[in-house]
Order: C-alpha cells, then structure tokens, then sequence
C-alpha cells in the first residue's frame, strides 16, 4: 500500500541527494515513490515480466532521467552505493542479504516492509494500517581496543570494545581502575558511552567512527567539554 511505502521513505529520511536501491522492486512502486522524492532510485527485480511491467510504470511517470528497473538477482546485482537499501522480501531472504548489508558504508538506511533481520534488531519500527515498517542503520565497525587523548592534556584511555550490530558494551581503564561504559549506543558512524574517570567524575563521549579513528568530545563536570582523538590498536 502506498501509506506503507511513503512510511518506509520517511523513516529513512530520503533526500534529492540519496541513491535508494529497492531489492525485489516488483511493479516498482517504491522505485518510483523515492524518484519523486527527488532521489536516484534504482529497482532490482527477478522476474523479467515485472521488471518490464516496472518500467512501463516508471516511464508512464516520466521519471526516467531518475529511477531505472533492473532486471536482476539482488544475490548478483551490486547495490553498494546505495545510501538507502528498501525491502519488501521473504525473511530468509532478509537473512541472507544481512551479511551484505552490514558491510556497506556505516551509516547506511535500510528499510523493510513487514520481515525483519533475524536478531539485528531494528532502529526504528512503525505500524501503519496493520502494517510494519522497520529501519536500520549501518553501524560502523568499532569492536577492539581503543586510546582515546584529550586535547591539551595528559590523560588517556584505553576503551575496550565488544559489538553485536548496533550493541556495544565495554569498559575503560582510567587509571588502575576499569569502569564499564554506560548507555553506550552506536547511530551508523556515531559512538556515545559513559563512564566514569579516576577522580569518579562521570565523562560522556560523543564521537564520530571513520575506520580505526575516532573523533568526538569528552564532557565532564558542569558540561566542560575537551576534544578527544581515539585510534584503534
């Protein structure tokens, strides 16, 4: 239904400057949705019917300096640049493109009608009319050991990191003492955790993840803030 499909486009917070790849277009609908958006959408379909019934819908729209129809195998086809991935497939399906998935730019959107991805919880549900919509974001890859230094000063941590998706957990060794993270949450490629330093002074960390750099802030007592730079060992 198109209150569904309009749903997914809004959860993902599609924009002019988003190429959205739709796997499984069927008759296109949701290719065609996000080429009026204004985006580049391209929809992959295995069946050679539909994907020329698709394209006859896309032409009828006059939408084809913006969205194509692929006929192909989403197993085959690539999507990785992709900024947003919608779905509307079978479970099993969804299970077997999440490895895919997963390894695309952090920060990535992915939405899918009604099916989920297994234990990867989503970031966002919805109901409309009886209907589920869920988005995820591509989380960047931040398991290991990090050193995080403040700017201007001496003081260094060591973060130890452990991820399951978007789920991360750890601790830090600030001094002689490790103190565990809390309410540490990953948003693509943003980090936020809290801990408390060798003075028991509770530090948040907000921060951005490119690869094995970090960078982001430290704010402590009565909301000073520092920069803080982080590698990963």
């Amino acid at each position: 239904p198109d209150e569904i499909v309009q749903r997914m486009l809004r959860m993902a917070k599609v924009t002019p400057q988003d190429t959205v790849y739709d796997l499984g277009a069927g008759d296109g609908k949701i290719a065609i949705a996000a080429g009026k958006l204004g985006a580049t959408a391209v929809g992959i379909e295995y069946n050679p019917d539909m994907a020329k019934l698709a394209q006859c819908y896309v032409q009828a729209e006059e939408l084809t300096g913006k969205t194509r129809i692929i006929q192909g195998d989403v197993f085959k086809e690539d999507f990785s640049k992709a900024s947003v991935v919608t779905m509307y497939l079978l479970p099993e399906l969804n299970l077997r493109l999440r490895p895919t998935i997963l390894n695309m730019k952090p920060g990535t959107r992915v939405t899918s009608h009604q099916f989920t991805m297994g234990d990867w919880d989503p970031d966002e549900t919805a109901e409309v009319d009886y209907r589920t919509a869920y988005l995820w974001i591509v989380p960047a890859k931040v398991e290991g050991a990090w050193t995080l230094r403040e700017q201007g000063s001496a003081n260094a941590y060591t973060v130890n990191l452990s991820q399951k998706y978007q789920k991360i957990t750890g601790d830090v060794a600030a001094g002689s003492a490790k103190q565990p993270l809390v309410g540490a949450t990953m948003r693509g490629e943003e980090i936020r955790f809290a801990f408390n330093d060798d003075k028991g002074v509770t530090r948040t960390l907000t921060g951005t993840v490119r690869g094995n750099e970090l960078t982001g802030t430290l704010k402590g007592a009565g909301g000073a803030e520092t920069k803080v730079t982080g590698t990963r060992k």
